[in-house]
């Protein structure tokens, strides 16, 4: 049975049209079920998918639409099938809510692959018909499968990043068997995915090469974020001296790039993932037939390999940057990513921040 906390309003921040500002709103979540979780929302961060799709960027938002998928807070109340959570827990959720069950993928714990597609944490249809609505908010109800654990040593503010821009990263790490110390790594971009997979990778013992087009971050890449190399990429002689010395490059980045560049520099049978968004992939068949190089795609990761990440973090000290700022600043938040200016990633303190009294 629900308790009467269940059914009270919950306060966040919601866009109500394609400009994307947010402001004060008030809605109500679905009563608890018996597998549900009830979490008090800590901290949530801020990710370039709360622009595309408050900025109606794919054409289908449904406003009022409250963002965020990177939640990290506490327990407030379990379901009476519940067995992995109970009240006081610290608990994540990341950027989807449910699946088939049924299908291979969630059978072995992939569900972010779910055949008949997976509920996004926000903006998503959820099974009872109901509009997902997100992180900028005082509370959530997830069902136990989709909630992660933060273990001891992982703050919730830097585990909130993790949910989404970290497992962006570890997931196609793990499929492409990088965790192998000796090996080369090349990260496109130094963002809030970008300067993740150069801490992933100097933890799994690669050897790191950012890639940048901009001189002015060789310093933060070697000094503060421990890469091995820095390559400025309109550099040719710093490209061309990187023929055929990478295992691996992941593109963290968004923007149209050329590609053949990138793929000379990777060894036989050498993989290029890519997480970023461009608009298009161009490159000559040249750059992958003759050498057996692979190029691939990934998105985050299912809810078995996020919680294993999770462990990895909090054992091996991998932590995101952050700046903490409070929920009534998440219009310039969102500005201010956009603009890159950000290291690396903005978290709001919801918990601390959020009035609810209004």
């Amino acid at each position: 049975m629900a308790s009467e906390a269940v059914k009270e309003d919950c306060c966040g921040y919601a866009a109500r049209d394609p400009s994307g500002v947010l402001s004060p709103y008030k809605f109500s979540r679905r009563t608890i079920r018996e597998d549900d979780v009830l979490i008090d929302i800590a901290y949530c961060g801020v990710c370039y998918a709360d622009v595309i799709w408050t900025r109606n960027h794919m054409g289908h938002s449904k406003y009022p639409l409250v963002p965020g998928h990177e939640i990290s807070g506490y327990v407030r109340e379990v379901g009476s099938k519940v067995t992995k959570f109970k009240a006081g827990d610290r608990i994540g959720v990341g950027t989807y809510v449910n699946s088939c069950k049924e299908c291979e993928y969630c059978e072995e714990g992939n569900e972010v692959y779910c055949v008949k597609g997976q509920v996004f944490t926000f903006d998503g249809i959820d099974f009872d018909g109901t509009v997902t609505k997100g992180g900028y908010s005082n509370y959530i109800v997830v069902g136990e499968r989709y909630c992660y654990t933060i273990p001891e040593g992982l703050s919730l503010e830097f585990a909130a990043p993790l949910l989404c821009a970290g497992i962006t990263v570890y997931s196609p790490m793990m499929r492409h068997n990088m965790k192998q110390p000796g090996k080369s790594l090349g990260v496109i971009g130094l963002g809030g995915l970008g300067h993740l997979d150069v801490k992933f990778g100097k933890a799994f013992g690669l050897k790191v090469t950012v890639f940048s087009n901009s001189e002015s971050k060789r310093d933060e890449a070697i000094s503060h974020l421990g890469a091995d190399h820095f390559v400025v990429t309109s550099n040719e002689d710093q490209m061309n001296g990187l023929t055929k010395t990478l295992d691996f490059i992941i593109n963290t980045a968004s923007g149209n790039i050329p590609f053949d560049p990138y793929m000379k520099t990777l060894k036989t049978g050498g993989a290029l993932v890519i997480v970023g968004f461009p608009r298009e992939i161009k490159m000559s068949p040249l750059s992958l037939i003759p050498e057996a190089r692979t190029v691939s795609g990934s998105v985050t990761g299912g809810t078995k390999q996020t919680q294993e990440m999770l462990e990895f973090c909090a054992e091996n000290k991998v932590y995101p940057e952050i700046e903490l700022v409070p929920i009534d600043y998440c219009n310039e938040a969102i500005d201010r990513m956009i603009k890159k200016d950000v290291k690396y990633r903005f978290v709001l303190d919801v918990g601390n921040t959020l009035k609810t009294n209004e």
